[in-house]
């Protein structure tokens, strides 16, 4: 059996390999992928659906001096693979292992840092300007999918991209997916070029026969090219890439080396933006991952016989799945509410609602600023939306929260999935800064649950309510701890969980319960400890802040949040008058963190109970 792979150890070594070779090398890397992959889990489907394509990019490359911009980036395994880091994959995504992600700091052949879609033509078309200001001739490149053309911010580079100069070349990767189905008028579009194959088989057929005659042949063919546009209007739908100014070359078998290869050649010599639109299948060459490839975007370790999860002890029940059953029963008990997701109904929870309740479930693809404006009308015209949205995602729509939702203190209830440390997606999906700028929003309502029980409670009054609300929760298991502590949700008021008169712990949501055992570890100490469930970030509740100063010497607000404009430093800036009282304020450093598994990450950056009751200790002791 061949080790093309084995050939394959550093930038460019894919050149040595023949041509004839180009099928098996594509065999050999997806069941290297699903071998690894199933060990480390990761992102599968994709990256088994732009094998070929990557291949044939690197083909026509000369790296690192080339440029190859990745759009959200969780495709990128095969890059990985072919610029030298076949080793990196038995830690892939695990602390101190390789990202699941481009990262200019691994390698020099990977342009920009991504994590997020429909940025990968701006970052490209900037690379390109600095080509040609500092008058350089490299390749550019930017690869897409399909689904990243739902946000808006691809059109606004599409828009400068059509008057370009020079080279650059847009690699338009149409799977017919995002993370879930794609939607909208742009898949329509996209659906109508993949079927329509009269353009494309005309052009071959009549270049085939003009070359044949003797003469005259190669000079029809050239003026025969002159037309070619007129050609395309009258055959491909729309032409729109074409009509903004953008050459268009497709669709191309997206699993044919060759054909990608001479097309991206072809490219290559254009003075101008060129869109080279390949056709793929997300999961090929693994059937569980064709069969159903949402399943198999982001995937845990996995049985490679059957695509099962290799760890499947842990049934408990997440946030995620407590949203989806309570949106389904609150929406049928108010015909106002309505549910929104950017791309991500099964990821957010809002798939059962989109069954039960078609008419009022909006899936307006990867467009998270368009998603909060649509939600900010239907509430301005009577209704209540939910924008269900990861955190690091929420992030895109910062202005329309602020300008649309918040200065109208419009009713739109923002469910902030993925809150905090997410783990070994690392540095663009770490939830870690929703907390900062949510809480300055004036009108904001900013919540956070301690268990099951109180996310349930939380949503039906965010459901309640004619103002803005956000409410947020980690991934995965959902804490179902404390049960005995059930008062009824109040606006801006917190909950006593327990009483000492030392030291209080303030905990954020899913830090209340690490709170609880920091009070085990510092009562074992012999100090008097109280814990406050803050359920309400914003308002700030000043009662219960009177309460604890008064009550204690020492007050720890806990959250897991960076600490530039968080809770903590609105506790510190609240207390900063009160006399006897030292603040020590835990939280995660102002700074990006990379990957690795969440508990391991909250030892590292102090957010685990025995990291905590040793801070808290060290400002005991010297406050004595």
């Amino acid at each position: 059996m061949s080790d093309l792979l084995g050939k394959i150890n550093g930038p460019n070594d894919i050149k040595n390999i023949a041509a004839k070779d180009y099928d098996a090398l594509a065999r050999e890397i997806r069941r290297f992928l699903v071998q690894k992959i199933s060990r480390t889990g990761g992102h599968l489907a994709s990256n088994l659906g732009v094998v070929e394509l990557t291949m044939a990019i690197h083909l026509c490359c000369s790296l690192p001096e080339d440029k190859i911009v990745w759009d959200v980036g969780h495709q990128c395994y095969t890059h990985k693979l072919l610029t030298g880091r076949k080793e990196g994959f038995d830690h892939l995504r695990q602390y101190g292992g390789i990202s699941g992600f481009p990262k200019r700091a691994e390698s020099a052949c990977d342009a920009v840092d991504t994590g997020h879609s429909s940025t990968s033509i701006s970052a490209a078309l900037g690379l390109a300007k600095a080509r040609d200001i500092r008058g350089e001739t490299h390749k550019v490149f930017a690869v897409l999918g399909d689904g990243a053309l739902s946000g808006g911010m691809a059109y606004e580079a599409l828009n400068n991209a059509a008057r370009l100069k020079s080279n650059f070349i847009i690699v338009l990767n149409d799977n017919q997916m995002s993370i879930s189905k794609n939607v909208g008028g742009m898949s329509r579009y996209l659906g109508k070029i993949r079927t329509n194959t009269n353009y494309t088989g005309l052009k071959e057929d009549v270049e085939k026969v003009l070359q044949k005659m003797p003469r005259i042949g190669s000079a029809l063919t050239s003026r025969i090219r002159g037309i070619k546009d007129v050609i395309k209007r009258v055959l491909i739908p729309g032409m729109l890439f074409e009509d903004m100014g953008i050459t268009y070359i497709g669709p191309i078998d997206g699993h044919d080396v060759r054909q990608m290869v001479s097309a991206f050649e072809s490219a290559a010599k254009s003075r101008r933006a060129v869109l080279v639109h390949v056709s793929t299948q997300k999961g090929k060459g693994y059937p569980p991952a064709q069969a159903d490839p949402s399943a198999f975007h982001g995937v845990a370790p996995f049985h490679i016989k059957d695509g099962t999860e290799r760890r499947q002890g842990d049934k408990a029940l997440t946030y995620t799945e407590v949203f989806s059953r309570v949106m389904v029963e609150s929406a049928g008990e108010n015909e106002k509410i309505t549910a929104i997701s950017a791309a991500m109904p099964q990821g957010t929870g809002l798939s059962a609602f989109a069954m039960e309740y078609p008419g009022r479930f909006f899936d307006v693809g990867i467009a998270e600023e368009h998603a909060v404006t649509f939600a900010a009308g239907m509430a301005a015209g009577g209704l209540h939306p939910v924008v269900a949205l990861y955190s690091t995602f929420l992030q895109r729509s910062y202005d329309q929260i602020l300008h649309d939702v918040c200065l109208d203190s419009l009713p739109v209830t923002f469910a902030i999935d993925r809150a905090g440390l997410v783990g070994s997606d690392g540095e663009t999906h770490q939830g870690i800064f929703d907390l900062s700028f949510l809480l300055h929003m004036p009108n904001m309502t900013v919540m956070a649950p301690k268990n099951t029980w109180e996310f349930e409670e939380m949503l039906k009054f965010s459901l309640s309510q004619d103002t803005p609300t956000a409410i947020r929760y980690p991934r995965g298991r959902a804490y179902q701890g404390l049960l005995e502590y059930r008062e009824p949700i109040v606006q801006g008021k917190s909950e006593w969980l327990f009483q000492g008169e030392e030291i209080v712990l303030l905990a954020v949501g899913s830090m209340v319960e690490t709170a609880v055992e920091v009070r085990g570890i510092l009562e074992e100490l012999g100090h008097s400890v109280s814990v406050v469930n803050v359920r309400f970030v914003k308002p700030l509740d000043k009662e219960m802040l009177q309460k604890a100063v008064e009550h204690h010497s020492v007050v720890v607000p806990i959250e897991e949040g960076v600490q530039s404009g968080g809770f903590g430093e609105a506790v510190k800036a609240w207390c900063q008058d009160q006399k006897g009282v030292r603040v020590c304020q835990v939280a995660l450093p102002n700074q990006f963190i990379e990957h690795g598994s969440v508990d391991l990450l909250k030892k590292k950056y102090g957010l685990d109970a025995e990291s905590i009751a040793e801070k808290v200790i060290q400002i005991v002791d010297c406050s004595h």
